[in-house]
């Protein structure tokens, strides 16, 4: 059990850290993180899991500790992470359950909560009292007392994606790499976008026999971008394991940072909710800011984190936010994260203007950025003091981490929520001040780590 239980969900190696036996405990205890309003809804969770192997005793453990805590499940099989909050929201339930380790390697499982209308439960409002109650309070083999049922969703969900598409022409050739993940799923809904699909490592293998599905290591976009120039594509699109995360890649097959897509659509979505605040997050490029007030919007940055990211759009109203590693959140979506959404709307945008969407990038790509670069700090409390000292100078806030800005660079350093890192974003009006900044910056962190990545 020990250090399974994390920021935003519960992950960990498959079954020396989790097992049937926590698994369901956890559905057990489950109820006692639910509040009245949640409990109202019929008392009823959505269950439903990625494709690795180990997912499927999990989550029959996960329903039978459910039902013998009082909670019916309502069991939607296979599903990809975005489809378990729509069923939340559609169904109307108290909350629900993704089995899943989303990118992790083949031998990690894990389970993402929610509550009523895919609220997302993190450490602060519900993981870290279910450690507790699972810690203290053994659960015990007792017989269901709720219902299962099962649900198929996949018509409704159908319908509401498809509910963003705005144009069918001109047919585009567009590449998809869902590396054997859960967005194998979406084939049919792809073709319904009046696309031609090229299509990368379709078919559920939670080995992922052919590379990690995370898209954003720049190796796992390697089979994308050679896909992209062998035939034209106009864009390609890189899923994570549970497919809530989007990566592009344009016409000229350039990664595209998740930050110029939140930049792109943020007109779009402006036109249809004039004036609205459109959230993003603090390792965002100034770029996105930019882009939000030349489109008449509010711009909200917040710290990086989905469920921080969620709160605030629930508490604004807003329409749209997006976050560096991928995430994209729709306020039509019960404010929820939809991978393949994020894919129609680039896809709408490309099609409106007529234009590649290298073209539709370029204005947004005025400044130099370092990515996420992560370094082992033991005192990482320690290091944003000394960084506060040594930038003085320039504009300090403490959103997420510590950000300093002046008038030409920025940078934020802020603890890693997931690993044993503090992760550095810079961005300069220009390639050689970012440079000579980064090296300002590393004098003072020391080497990078090994593992070095941009989200």
């Amino acid at each position: 059990m020990a250090g399974v239980f994390k920021a935003y969900d519960v992950r960990g190696v498959y079954p020396s850290e989790l097992d049937e036996k926590l698994a369901y405990a956890i559905g057990y205890h489950f109820r006692g993180i639910l509040d009245e309003e949640d409990l109202q809804r019929g008392a009823q969770v959505v269950v439903s899991r990625d494709m690795r192997a180990s997912s499927v005793p999990l989550v029959a453990a996960l329903a039978e500790g459910l039902r013998a805590g009082g909670l019916g499940v309502v069991d939607i099989g296979l599903a990809t992470t975005p489809m378990n909050y729509f069923a939340i929201g559609h169904l109307r339930t108290s909350g629900g359950i993704q089995v899943t380790a989303s990118h992790n390697p083949a031998r990690y499982n894990g389970l993402k909560f929610s509550r009523r209308d895919a609220i997302p439960v993190s450490s602060e409002t519900g993981i870290g009292r279910l450690e507790e109650l699972v810690r203290s309070s053994p659960a015990p083999a007792a017989p269901p007392r709720a219902a299962l049922e099962s649900a198929d969703i996949r018509a409704a969900y159908r319908t509401h994606v498809l509910g963003f598409l705005r144009r069918s022409q001109p047919r585009l050739k567009i590449a998809a790499d869902v590396a054997n993940g859960m967005a194998t799923l979406y084939r049919g809904l792809l073709d319904e976008l009046d696309i031609e699909v090229v299509p990368l490592f379709f078919g559920l293998d939670g080995t992922f026999p052919n590379h990690e599905a995370n898209p954003l290591k720049p190796e796992n976009l390697v089979a994308l971008q050679t896909a992209v120039r062998e035939h034209g594509c106009a864009f390609g699109i890189a899923f994570d394991g549970d497919a809530d995360r989007a990566i592009f890649v344009d016409d000229r097959a350039g990664a595209v940072g998740a930050d110029m897509i939140t930049a792109l659509l943020a007109r779009p979505i402006l036109e249809r909710f004039p004036g609205t605040p459109i959230v993003y997050d603090i390792r965002s490029s100034w770029a996105t800011r930019e882009a939000i007030v030349a489109a008449g919007g509010q711009p909200v940055r917040e710290r990086v984190g989905h469920s921080f990211m969620k709160a605030t759009m629930r508490r604004i109203g807003s329409p749209f936010g997006g976050e560096l590693a991928g995430h994209f959140y729709y306020r039509e979506n019960y404010f929820a994260d939809s991978s393949l959404i994020t894919a129609i709307e680039v896809l709408n945008e490309v099609r409106l203007a007529g234009r590649s969407l290298y073209e539709l990038l370029e204005p947004h790509r005025r400044y130099a950025s370092t990515g996420e670069i992560n370094f082992r700090v033991d005192d990482k409390e320690g290091m944003i003091r000394l960084l506060a000292g040594e930038f003085a100078d320039g504009e300090i806030d403490y959103i997420d981490g510590i950000t300093v800005q002046y008038a030409d660079w920025w940078f934020n350093v802020r603890p890693s929520n997931t690993e044993p890192f503090l992760r550095l974003v810079m961005e300069a009006r220009s390639p050689e001040l970012l440079a000579t900044a980064k090296e300002r910056l590393l004098a003072i962190l020391g080497r990078p780590a090994d593992e070095s990545r941009r989200g």
